[in-house]
């Protein structure tokens, strides 16, 4: 449930946000190029006026009313006249500003890095100057330092209105979210409430069945039948009980939990399961840090420590060794369980954890597994805000159980 809710959630706060960063940045684009056009035409302009009779430069050119006229509101445009060895003969200021002597200089610089006529408007972003050179005829430049400021201006206030948009849109996806994914909690809940309530039900009759069963005289005519009856109720019993305590874990509250120490509740669940581990050969090592207090449910840190052992020694391999280690740092407690056996495929490591998931099903079947005890394990993590995974690597397969320090 809380995997679809972030899905859900991740989707919605993406798109809304999409159009957001799309629409602020086709502002951006759209306010650039059109800065980027209104320079290249006030350059290409002022370069067919410069161009405009045969003989230029000459006298009657330099005097051209409509060059010297010419008038740009927007940017500072500058003229500068050049005779055939390039040396400047004139200067023209099309809007208000006089030509300066950092304008003339630049100017020159211009023209004496340039062994070909060019044009260069580069990066409005940072650039400073644009201009048109002609070699031999003249040079047209516009200052964008305005144009750089105002594109850095609208650049940031883009910026911090989509920050804003995006607190806007996250408190937007959530409530979406809760929508849209109510009627699947309620669901959810009510799928948990039935098996629950099932469970409770299911669990008095059995009772009397089994005790009814053990007071059966058995012979040889009716003892398969009887101790079929047995066997089947035994796995019945198991499994109502793990869905008891399934529904257990589930509803967790931390006004029950209390501060308790750790590595001893780790180093009590080992020592429980030597017994079942020879029967298979298996040793447990442990590594216990002493001392670790955690603030928790006790019950059901002891039943998720015994969860991991048992799985460990269900699908550990004979004559091999189980590791438990406990430690802690400043800020988490690591529990991790390590046994040597067939690995889990990196697909399956997540839905390990899933109810009734079973990967071999023949295998779970005769060993009375239902495929609960790892997703009984995560409901208790998770109530105790932490995380649990699982991986296999060079032929050992390890849990981790990570929890915050309180």
């Amino acid at each position: 449930m809380e995997n679809l809710r972030k899905k859900t959630f991740l989707t919605i706060f993406i798109i809304i946000s999409s159009f957001a960063v799309f629409f602020a940045a086709f502002f951006n684009i759209q306010t650039y190029h059109r800065e980027y056009t209104n320079i290249l035409n006030n350059l290409t302009r002022m370069r067919n006026l410069t161009l405009r009779k045969p003989n230029f430069p000459n006298k009657e050119s330099i005097n051209d009313d409509k060059l010297r006229n010419r008038k740009v509101m927007d940017y500072e445009v500058y003229t500068f006249i050049l005779d055939e060895n390039n040396n400047i003969i004139d200067k023209i200021s099309h809007s208000d500003n006089s030509i300066s002597d950092e304008i003339t200089t630049k100017a020159q610089s211009i023209i004496s890095n340039n062994k070909t006529s060019d044009v260069k408007i580069g990066s409005l972003y940072w650039g400073q100057y644009a201009y048109n050179y002609e070699k031999g005829n003249s040079l047209t430049i516009v200052n964008t330092t305005n144009t750089r400021n105002m594109l850095l201006n609208n650049l940031l206030i883009s910026l911090l209105l989509v920050g804003i948009l995006e607190l806007v849109i996250y408190f937007i996806s959530k409530k979406i979210t809760e929508w849209i994914t109510k009627p699947v909690l309620e669901s959810f809940d009510r799928e948990k409430e039935f098996v629950a309530n099932a469970s409770h039900e299911l669990k008095t009759p059995l009772a009397v069945m089994m005790a009814s069963i053990d007071c059966l005289d058995a012979n040889k005519k009716n003892e398969k039948w009887i101790n079929n009856l047995k066997s089947e109720t035994d796995r019945m019993n198991n499994l109502i009980t793990k869905l008891l305590d399934l529904s257990k874990s589930e509803y967790l509250k931390s006004e029950n939990f209390s501060q308790n120490n750790f590595s001893m509740i780790v180093e009590k669940r080992a020592l429980t399961f030597e017994s079942l581990a020879y029967e298979k050969n298996i040793t447990i090592e442990t590594n216990i840090a002493e001392k670790i207090n955690f603030f928790c449910h006790k019950e059901s840190i002891d039943e998720l420590v015994s969860i991991l052992i048992d799985n460990a020694i269900s699908h550990g391999t004979e004559n091999s060794k189980i590791k438990v280690n406990l430690m802690s740092d400043k800020f988490e407690i690591k529990l991790k369980v390590i046994n040597k056996g067939d690995p889990i495929p990196p697909t399956e490591c997540e839905k390990i954890f899933e109810r009734f998931y079973r990967n071999d099903k023949s295998h779970n079947r005769k060993s009375g597994r239902y495929g609960l005890g790892l997703a009984i394990a995560k409901n208790i993590v998770k109530a105790h805000n932490g995380n649990i995974n699982a991986y296999s690597k060079e032929g050992y397969t390890t849990f981790e159980v990570k929890f915050k320090k309180n």
